[in-house]
């Protein structure tokens, strides 16, 4: 708790603070009384903090010398602030001015007031970057946490939007926003979701991935969290039911549940026609199995089922490969790593440069190999048809990698044989895991004829316009 003497509370906070540089304490009198103004260096708008808090403080009446007065029209009609709230901890002042607050001690009083004059920069709303679209909005989520509550209000001006805050971390104090719609959610999921927010075992918050694990049920390939740098994205699953998670720092919002099928969905397929969404959707499935399954398929053939190829691709295939020293194995192996060290170094390297290790990687240096006789022209081509496949589906890019390399080994090993077990696994294991409590292949299994009509095929918007919210999309009932 504050004490009455000024002089007291300010040397604690002080300490707190470890007396670090950034701590700025401006003593200066209110009326006849001593007064301190504590705040973050960096933290703040100093225009602000002078507009609203100290020429107010310096316009009172030198003859008022009651410190109790003083507190009451700090307190009424004297500072009027969006952002103003009590503090009466040393502790609550330290998590106040590190939040961008100023903090206004009295002496004589055992309290004192926060008032929100934020003004450190932030990075200005632009174009999202991983989740780009044809048309639509081009505003996507920033690093600030009350800039992208604004672009999520201003998208749902209804007062059925509710917005939670809640402070995460214990040594970065970091903010956290569930949002949900209040008649479309469901408050036992909404009260999961806070409840695992609030018994977070981390002191450290810096990315929306710090939090993602922490509500996801532990499969051990897919997330049942979505993610996405879209506002627009972002309001719709909360018009199915969704509960959304804002991380102060992270330009990516969290929501829950998540569902397999909509990693093949994306916002363009709701601006087009119907007939284009259902072609467009259907190509994504396809390049999804094809960059798994295309270089596994083509080692299993070539090492094991030869007959099933015909007799003109096998006789350029069985030449292309008589000129290279490693197996067919070896060689997908080989360039499966390539690719993904390629893959990392052109994410890792800024743009520029990316660009010119991936011309680079693709083309000097695959020519190269292929001309040295180190692998065969085939199979680069199939790792390549199956790489860029796989950009298709941008959100399952991590598991595509490890799902390619796992069908490479089994199709090499065992063959088709090898293939079949492997896919039985990986259906059974998607198959059975769950996202709170819905399952996480629906409405493919358990099959919903009603939420079908968008999931593979669109119905027209005068038809989806008809439907209920809680089966927009895909997230229907699965038992109708």
């Amino acid at each position: 708790m504050l004490e009455k003497e000024l002089e007291k509370n300010t040397v604690n906070v002080r300490a707190l603070m470890k007396n670090s540089s950034d701590l700025t304490m401006k003593y200066a009198k209110a009326g006849g009384v001593n007064v301190c103004v504590i705040s973050c260096d960096g933290q703040i708008d100093t225009n602000r903090l002078a507009n609203l808090v100290y020429r107010p403080l310096s316009g009172i009446d030198p003859e008022i010398c009651d410190p109790r007065r003083i507190a009451a029209m700090i307190s009424g009609e004297l500072l009027i602030a969006g952002d103003e709230k009590p503090v009466e901890s040393p502790e609550e002042i330290v998590a106040a001015v590190t939040a961008g607050f100023c903090v206004i001690l009295i002496d004589g009083v055992e309290k004192g007031w926060a008032i929100g004059i934020q003004g450190f920069e932030t990075r200005s709303v632009t174009q999202p970057e991983n989740h780009r679209n044809i048309r639509g909005s081009r505003e996507g989520f920033v690093e600030a946490l009350h800039t992208n509550m604004s672009l999520v209000r201003r998208r749902v001006k209804s007062p059925e939007l509710v917005l939670t805050t809640m402070t995460v971390g214990k040594t970065s104090r970091t903010e956290i926003c569930v949002c949900r719609m209040d008649s479309l959610s469901d408050r036992k999921l909404a009260d999961e979701v806070i409840r695992r927010l609030e018994t977070l075992p981390l002191s450290l918050l810096l990315e929306s991935g710090f939090v993602q694990p922490f509500l996801e049920n532990r499969h051990p390939l897919f997330s049942e969290v979505g993610a996405t740098e879209r506002p627009d994205v972002f309001v719709s699953k909360l018009y199915e039911g969704r509960i959304g998670v804002i991380i102060d720092g992270s330009p990516f919002a969290l929501f829950v549940p998540k569902l397999f099928t909509e990693n093949f969905i994306m916002l363009d397929d709701y601006v087009e026609k119907p007939v284009f969404a259902l072609f467009i959707r259907l190509i994504r499935y396809m390049a999804f199995l094809i960059s798994i399954l295309l270089p596994g398929f083509y080692a299993a053939l070539a090492n094991f089922h030869p007959e099933l190829i015909p007799d003109a691709l096998l006789r350029n295939l069985a030449a292309a490969e008589s000129l290279t020293p490693y197996s067919v194995l070896t060689e997908c192996v080989i360039l499966d790593i390539f690719y993904e060290i390629m893959r990392e170094a052109g994410l890792r390297l800024p743009s520029n440069v990316g660009h010119a290790v991936s011309i680079v990687g693709g083309i000097v240096i695959g020519d190269i190999v292929v001309s040295a006789g180190l692998v065969g022209a085939p199979m680069l081509l199939a790792i390549a048809i199956a790489s860029i496949s796989g950009y298709i589906v941008s959100d399952l890019g991590n598991q595509i990698s490890l799902m390619r390399f796992v069908f490479i080994l089994a199709g090499g090993l065992f063959g088709l044989f090898g293939l079949t077990v492997a896919a039985f696994m990986l259906c059974v294991s998607v198959c059975s895991a769950e996202s709170y409590g819905m399952p996480f292949t629906s409405p493919l299994s358990p099959f919903s004829a009603r939420a079908m009509r968008d999931t593979f095929a669109r119905i027209s918007w005068r038809k989806l316009a008809r439907t209920d919210p809680d089966i927009f999309e895909n997230g229907g009932d699965e038992n109708e």
